[in-house]
């Protein structure tokens, strides 16, 4: 950074611009510990299924917290759609408002309620204080278009003013099969918001308005040059890569691919894919760029600020019409497995340029379990689960185990939790043992939980990798692939109906190794093999380097 940084009228010291960067994201993390604390459901109070963030006046990103990358595709829309709708001078102190649709709100699907506050300094709109929580409700609906997956919500007030508008929170409620639910996470999203406006007030009176805005221009600026730099770094070229995504709702894989264009410090992508299916697997254009730029930013640079300064050098264009850029009335709802696919597409297309930074497949999905049932007394219940799964393995480390990969990052749920709150209960959670690709560095492992139902219930299960397999890198092989364990349980596109004392078990996928396994330190077979991680039979092929004995 230069000496001094000029933004209008107002000069920025390097080292204000660092405090005022650090106080943006302090702010954000701030704003996602109280949405966590404060809410009701188990989504969002347990597995933090949630993101905060803060905009600029016209609606660039400041900072978004390490929470979800998937939400910033939920972000980045709302604030040119609530200014489209409500011109700026008509907005006051204390107007909220809330918004989910993937075509006219902003957002990439509808469970995803984002509530957006603008917070004023001297009379102006200075920056806005945003947040999204995953609102796990819709459920027993179908995917064949958008009007099956919830009530959909144009960015509108939800309070003006400060007062809350009575009407819009009862359509909403009347639209939700677990009101209280909603009533309550909503309430934890307002503290959250509330909370992010105050902290940002209280950053302009300590530093002056000018200068707070001058900084956040200035950071922008910096994260592009960052990114700049590391793009030329990557060697120019055009670079491609394949795959298919298959999924339970749909009878054939969808075909998918992406190149790109490195120029200078320049990078252009182009994806195309399957023409958009009657299931909630289509991506909108939103949730493809906070892929893009998730994913970029981890090649390129992993510390680059999470503004919007990182997307300036990136363009992408997609065809329309497909599962990876969809149109009107496309459902929605599963479209994060979707994007974990395009994660893959882009490493594997950068692999050969970048080697050394590039991950081997992941488990490629975002594998959700969706519950629902009834109560003694009518009420309905649900329950949503994301299951984790094998990280593909690294240049010069083995791949991690049972966790949540890319574009999805929520936290493990507590067996007592689950068993306390649902009828059902948990049987088996364990890692699946050598289902991590072999290499020189062993893809991670994928996870199986196994549920029985206690009530009558039906379940919807979400995921990929059940006919592929998650690819390696460099030689390394490929990762096992996804299994439902259903017995004599009926499935019909990815929906099974479950009776008390039903069991089934949801495996997913492990990850692709990296490297020749002849390369693998005989020592670490050896830890694999004594830990339960390989059999000796499938040890002894996949590593006949090491001595393991009879």
């Amino acid at each position: 950074m230069s000496a001094a940084l000029q933004t209008h009228t107002v000069t920025v010291d390097p080292i204000t611009v660092e405090v005022i960067g650090s106080a943006l994201s302090s702010i954000t993390e701030e704003m996602g510990e109280a949405l966590v604390r404060a809410s009701y459901s188990t989504n969002i109070k347990e597995r933090r299924d949630c993101s905060t963030a803060l905009f600029d006046a016209a609606g660039n990103t400041l900072c978004q917290a390490e929470h979800i990358p998937m939400h910033l595709g939920s972000f980045i829309d709302m604030l040119p759609h609530i200014l489209k709708r409500h011109p700026a001078e008509h907005i006051r102190p204390g107007d909220v408002f809330i918004g989910n649709d993937a075509y006219e709100g902003g957002g990439t699907h509808l469970p995803d309620f984002v509530l957006a506050e603008p917070i004023f300094v001297d009379g102006q709109i200075i920056a806005w204080t945003v947040n999204t929580a995953h609102h796990a409700d819709f459920a027993d609906r179908g995917h064949a278009h958008i009007f099956q997956e919830g009530l959909r919500i144009p960015p509108i007030h939800l309070y003006r003013a400060g007062e809350l508008q009575k009407d819009v929170q009862e359509l909403i409620l009347l639209n939700c099969q677990v009101p209280r639910e909603r009533l309550s996470d909503l309430r934890a999203q307002m503290a959250a918001n509330r909370l992010g406006v105050m902290r940002m007030q209280s950053l302009c009176n300590k530093y002056g308005r000018q200068v707070v805005l001058a900084a956040a221009d200035a950071l922008q600026d910096y994260a592009e040059r960052k990114m700049r730099a590391g793009i030329a770094a990557i060697p120019d070229g055009v670079y491609r890569f394949e795959d298919v995504y298959e999924n339970p709702e749909v009878p054939e894989p969808l075909a998918m691919s992406c190149e790109i264009h490195v120029t200078g410090d320049t990078m252009q992508m182009h994806f195309d894919a399957a023409r958009q299916v009657r299931a909630g697997l289509n991506m909108t254009r939103t949730a493809l760029l906070a892929t893009v730029y998730y994913a970029v930013k981890c090649l390129v640079d992993p510390d680059v600020l999470p503004n919007a300064g990182l997307a300036r050098p990136i363009s992408v264009t997609a065809t329309e019409g497909t599962v990876v850029n969809c149109s009107y009335p496309a459902a929605v709802n599963g479209r994060c497995s979707t994007c974990q696919r395009v994660v893959d597409l882009i490493f594997g297309a950068l692999a050969p340029a970048v080697p050394d930074r590039v991950i081997a497949a992941t488990n490629g999905a975002n594998t959700a379990a969706l519950f629902a049932g009834s109560n003694d007394d009518g009420t309905p219940w649900i329950y949503l689960e994301t299951i984790g799964g094998g990280s593909g393995a690294r240049a010069t480390k083995d791949g991690m185990d049972g966790v949540q990969v890319h574009m999805t990052n929520t936290s493990n749920l507590p067996v007592e939790a689950l068993e306390i709150e649902y009828p059902l209960t948990l049987l088996r959670y364990e890692l699946v043992n050598g289902s991590g690709g072999g290499g020189e560095y062993r893809g991670g492992m994928g996870l199986r939980r196994v549920y029985r139902a206690e009530r009558h219930c039906h379940l919807r299960v979400d995921g990929s990798r059940f006919n592929t397999s998650p690819w390696g890198l460099s030689g390394g092989l490929d990762g096992s692939r996804a299994v439902l364990e259903t017995g004599e349980l009926a499935i019909d596109h990815g929906i099974v109906v479950m009776q008390p004392g039903d069991v089934i078990g949801i495996v997913t996928a492990g990850a692709g190794g990296y490297g020749s396994p002849a390369e693998r330190d005989p020592a670490a077979v050896k830890r694999d093999f004594a830990e339960g991680g390989l059999t000796r039979d499938a040890a002894r092929k996949i590593y006949p380097q090491a001595a393991l004995g009879g």
